[in-house]
């Protein structure tokens, strides 16, 4: 009877664990299916192409402003009557391996050219025209630009050099852009023309296999190029949130005091001063800059990321205002609009309209449509 439990006991063994096995096929199938349908998403549309064009428009419109900023200082900067010459220049590129345009020659008539050229790219890129063209050449203007004075450029140069690139593989001028409206024009001309048209024979399977292959390749691309993006955000907001918690006065909370008593940076220096008068608000600044930095990768999927990217647009207009430094704000404001989904953008476009709708006079209201709104016929006067 002894050894007859332990046989028993042997024996029931084997049916719990075939009891397990459905559970643990049913988990690892759950599991090849999420990731299948993970590179299902990533292969068959591009996501987030509302944020997409956001930055697209937003850093042609940056450095768009930016060049005309500096438009009475060009040749001083970039140009040939610049400090720093175009002959020493091309000795750093030999040692470092960049490469500018603007180097080419030291015509000042070139150099004018090239700034015009310039202006131009930012302008087309930021209205999407023709707009994988114009992503290749508005990274070219701004690295040769950056290259040229790497000596005066700063974290919001780096910046928008490093987003220009990512955007050459994004189909960032699928909304709001020329592109978009020229391409809605060419689907309602088709469909009114395939009306009017008798059966034709499509495509052949050549072509729709290279159509097939050609939007696959497109949403890879734009897909990875987004994520790169994002991951370069995070990287960057980790990074500056760990170096400031080894700072001892960001742990004391007197960083931003000495930030507003530096010269270099007080554009307004009674309005600094007034800020720094208060001491309490300052150091909570302190502490909250951390804060939002280190916690910032990581509450990026949940409803969380909403105050915190509104702290942070706070907290670059601050930056923006009170050190004189709108380039790098502007950039990073940019650069958070990518963690903003696409219905984000929709119902924000929404409300935006039904705003000017309302501020419109009463007579010349539309409907969603765009067509105006017939006024009702109103009764003659009595005469009394």
């Amino acid at each position: 009877m002894e050894t007859e439990q332990p046989l028993a006991s042997y024996r029931r063994m084997p049916e719990a664990a075939d009891r397990g096995a459905p559970h643990r096929a049913t988990e690892r199938g759950g599991a090849s299916v999420t990731v299948l349908t993970a590179l299902t998403a990533l292969t068959e549309r591009p996501v987030a192409l509302c944020a997409a064009a956001v930055l697209r428009i937003g850093y042609g419109l940056l450095y768009l402003v930016f060049l005309l900023r500096e438009f009475p200082h060009r040749n001083e900067i970039w140009g040939p009557g610049s400090p720093w010459t175009p002959e020493l220049a091309r000795q750093l590129f030999d040692q470092t391996g960049w490469v500018s345009f603007l180097t080419l020659s030291d015509s000042r008539p070139y150099f004018e050219v090239c700034y015009a050229a310039a202006l131009l790219t930012s302008a087309l890129f930021m209205l999407g025209w023709r707009t994988r063209v114009m992503s290749v050449l508005f990274a070219v203007v701004v690295a040769s630009f950056h290259a040229r004075a790497i000596f005066m450029t700063d974290g919001g140069d780096n910046l928008i050099l490093l987003m220009a690139v990512y955007l050459v593989l994004t189909a960032c001028g699928r909304r709001w852009s020329l592109d978009a409206r020229r391409a809605r024009q060419r689907t309602f001309t088709g469909r009114a023309g395939t009306k009017n048209r008798t059966a034709h024979p499509g495509p052949g399977p050549l072509r729709q296999q290279l159509n097939v292959s050609r939007r696959t390749v497109t949403a890879v691309l734009h897909n990875c190029g987004m994520c790169v993006i994002a991951t370069q955000v995070c990287f960057l907001y980790g990074s500056a949130g760990l170096y400031k918690v080894q700072g001892g006065t960001w742990g004391d909370g007197t960083a931003l005091h000495y930030v507003l008593n530096l010269d270099l940076f007080r554009p307004w220096p009674e309005l600094s001063l007034l800020a720094d008068e208060y001491p309490v608000p300052i150091a909570l600044a302190c502490y909250l800059t951390v804060l939002l930095q280190v916690a910032f990768p990581f509450v990026l999927f949940g409803r969380l990321k909403y105050p915190v990217l509104a702290l942070l647009l706070v907290m670059h207009l601050g930056i923006a205002v009170f050190m004189g430094l709108p380039l790098f704000s502007g950039a990073m404001i940019v650069a958070d609009a990518v963690f903003l989904p696409d219905r984000f953008y929709r119902h924000l476009g929404q409300v935006v309209r039904r705003t000017g709708r309302g501020l419109m006079p009463t007579g010349r209201r539309s409907t969603a449509d765009g067509k105006p709104v017939p006024v009702p016929a109103q009764p003659a006067p009595s005469g009394r």
